[in-house]
C-alpha cells in the first residue's frame, strides 16, 4: 500500500501569529506605561500638595497651594515668557559654546597627549569652583549683560562633554584601527569612521546632562546683577514674598530645562539610529 505525504498542519502559523499578536499589544503597553506613569505620578503629587496646604493650613507665603501657582501661570503668562526668553537664549548660546569648545579640546587630547597632561588639570580645578563663585568673576570680566551668563552656562557644560569625548574617542578597539592601517585609510578616515561613531555615545550621554545644567548656570547668572530673566523673577519674587509667582518661575524655568533634555534625547535617537546605519 503506497504511503501518501500529509500536508502540513496550519497550527504553527496561526500559534505564530498570536505570538506575535500579543508581542505587539505587550509593546504598546509598555510605550503607553512609559507616557502615563509620569502624568499620573505628577497627578498624584499635585493632589498630595493641595491636600497638604488645605489640611495643614499652610500659610500661602510659604507654600501656596497648586491652584494659586496656576492661576499665575495663566493671568502672568506674557510676563513670564518674557522672562524667560533671555535665559533660554542664555542656556542654548552657553550649551553650544562649551560643548563644541570641550569637543574640539577633547580631539586635541585624543591626539596629543601633551596637551591633555598640560590642561586637563586646569579644567579639573575650574570645575571644582562652585557656580556661585565664577559668577561675581565673570561678571565683573564681561559686563552686567549676556555675555557671563553664557560664559556661565558654557563652563558648566564644558567639563562634563570634555570627558565623555575624550573617553570616546579613545576607547576604539585595536583591531578597527589595525583593520584600517591595512586599508591604508587616512588619519581623517579614522576619525570620522572609526572615533566619531564610537564617541557617540558618550557624546550625547554628557549632552543630555549638559542640555540642564545649561539652564542652571543661566539661572545662577542672572541672580547676579541682571533685573530681567528666570534667576532674577526668582530673587524679586522671593525678596517680595511672593510666593505663587516664585513657585510660577520655577515651573516655567523646569519645563523649558525638561523640554531642552527633551530635544537631545530625540537628537540622540536620530543620531545613534544613523550611525548603526552607517556602521552595518
Amino acid at each position: 500500500m503506497a504511503n501518501h505525504a500529509e500536508p502540513a498542519p496550519l497550527g504553527g502559523f496561526a500559534e505564530d501569529a498570536d505570538a506575535d499578536a500579543r508581542f505587539l499589544a505587550h509593546k504598546r503597553y509598555l510605550a503607553w506605561r512609559r507616557r502615563l506613569l509620569p502624568l499620573g505620578a505628577i497627578a498624584l503629587f499635585l493632589l498630595l500638595w493641595w491636600q497638604a496646604v488645605e489640611q495643614f493650613d499652610i500659610k500661602p507665603f510659604i507654600a501656596p497651594s497648586p491652584v494659586a501657582v496656576a492661576k499665575v501661570l495663566v493671568e502672568r503668562f506674557g510676563m513670564l515668557m518674557t522672562n524667560l526668553a533671555p535665559t533660554a537664549i542664555e542656556a542654548v548660546l552657553g550649551f553650544l559654546l562649551g560643548n563644541i569648545a570641550a569637543i574640539s579640546l577633547a580631539t586635541v587630547f585624543v591626539y596629543r597627549k601633551t596637551a591633555e597632561e598640560a590642561f586637563f588639570p586646569i579644567a579639573v580645578m575650574v570645575n571644582t569652583i562652585p557656580v556661585v563663585a565664577k559668577a561675581p568673576i565673570l561678571v565683573l570680566l564681561l559686563g552686567n549683560g549676556m555675555e557671563p551668563k553664557i560664559a556661565i552656562a558654557a563652563i558648566i557644560c564644558f567639563f562634563p562633554t570634555l570627558v565623555n569625548m575624550t573617553r570616546g574617542l579613545r576607547d576604539v578597539r585595536a583591531e578597527q584601527l589595525e583593520l584600517m592601517r591595512i586599508l591604508s585609510a587616512t588619519p581623517r578616515e579614522v576619525f570620522f569612521r572609526i572615533r566619531v561613531p564610537n564617541a557617540l555615545p558618550y557624546l550625547f550621554s554628557a549632552l543630555k546632562i549638559a542640555a540642564s545644567t545649561a539652564v542652571i548656570g543661566a539661572i545662577v547668572g542672572e541672580w547676579i546683577g541682571s533685573n530681567i530673566g528666570i534667576g532674577a523673577l526668582i530673587i524679586q519674587a522671593t525678596y517680595n514674598f511672593d510666593s505663587p509667582l516664585l513657585y510660577a518661575t520655577i515651573v516655567v524655568g523646569s519645563t523649558f530645562s525638561a523640554l531642552f533634555f527633551a530635544t537631545v534625547t530625540i537628537a540622540e535617537r536620530y543620531a545613534l539610529r544613523w550611525n548603526v546605519t552607517q556602521q552595518s
